[in-house]
């Protein structure tokens, strides 16, 4: 694990490993799962879930399959949240919003993130991080999924972030992620229970750009980060939504825009400091 006391100095050494989550004054852990059409896909990633999570949320984005009813039946404690508008980030931002764990673990339905490695994010954030980060590109962690063309990509962006906000990350645009619950008005995702553009369209950071915006967001909140080495395995069925070059552009997008969203926060903050400071008169 790499630890960042703030994303924005040299990482400082990781603290011991913090026992296990057994116990009655540990901290409760809600799992957010975004689904469309996983039925298939379910038995494993359920099967692989710890036994001592606290709550199970599949956020459903309309499948047209079994997925809510296996979801049921593998989980009879489930709780069925269905998306408010469309794409990958309005699922979390619904997902998050019905969470009522202490922390928050996002991981995919296609079984390309292992949820029997969610001890380690949680271990991350018990040991004093406010967001455990999943990279590939860590050591201990891998990929079996990404392309040369994705790699590649993904390791300019991931660069492009670390130059322009002054962050030390490995992987930019992977999705198993962990956190204090706490952390999620940080994050100020598009509120679900805003309307979806009447051409069908997604609002900003409703799409696969969400890990990225988040990434961004908590790093520009100076939160204290966690890299935690992950393995990304191949999606077990059905296929993928991520387009490389059209999702790679609205990554690109969002982190030019958060850029110059925190330019314009750092602006107004060093504004209201100097209002704030009181004027005293000259004594004659």
């Amino acid at each position: 694990m790499s630890v960042y006391a703030n994303p924005r100095v040299h990482p400082t050494p990781a603290p011991p490993a913090p026992p296990t989550r057994h116990g009655p004054h540990l901290p409760s852990v809600t799992v957010v799962i975004p689904t469309i059409n996983e039925e298939r896909n379910l038995p494993h990633v359920f099967a692989r879930l710890p036994r001592d999570v606290d709550e199970v949320v599949v956020v459903d984005g309309g499948s047209v399959d079994r997925t809510v009813q296996v979801a049921r039946e593998l989980w009879p404690a489930v709780r069925i949240v269905q998306q408010t508008r469309t794409g990958k980030g309005n699922a979390l931002a619904c997902g998050f919003a019905a969470a009522t764990s202490d922390i928050v673990v996002m991981i995919d339905a296609d079984g390309s993130t292992d949820p029997a490695e969610i001890p380690r994010f949680v271990a991350a954030l018990l040991a004093g991080a406010d967001f455990a980060k999943g990279s590939r590109f860590r050591a201990g962690g891998g990929s079996h999924d990404i392309t040369p063309l994705r790699r590649l990509g993904n390791e300019g962006l991931n660069g492009m972030v670390n130059l322009l906000f002054g962050t030390r990350f490995t992987d930019l645009c992977y999705g198993y992620n962990a956190f204090w619950r706490r952390v999620v008005p940080a994050l100020n995702l598009p509120d679900p229970a805003t309307p979806g553009p009447a051409d069908g369209g997604k609002l900003w950071g409703d799409g696969f750009e969400i890990e990225t915006l988040i990434n961004v967001r908590v790093a520009a909140h100076g939160l204290r980060i966690t890299e935690v080495p992950s393995i990304e395995h191949l999606r077990i069925h059905g296929e993928s939504n991520l387009d490389t070059v059209r999702d790679g552009t609205r990554v690109l997008r969002t982190i030019l825009s958060e850029f110059g969203r925190e330019r314009r926060l750092r602006r107004t903050r060093r504004r209201q400091r100097t209002a704030a400071v009181p004027v005293t008169a000259e004594e004659g």
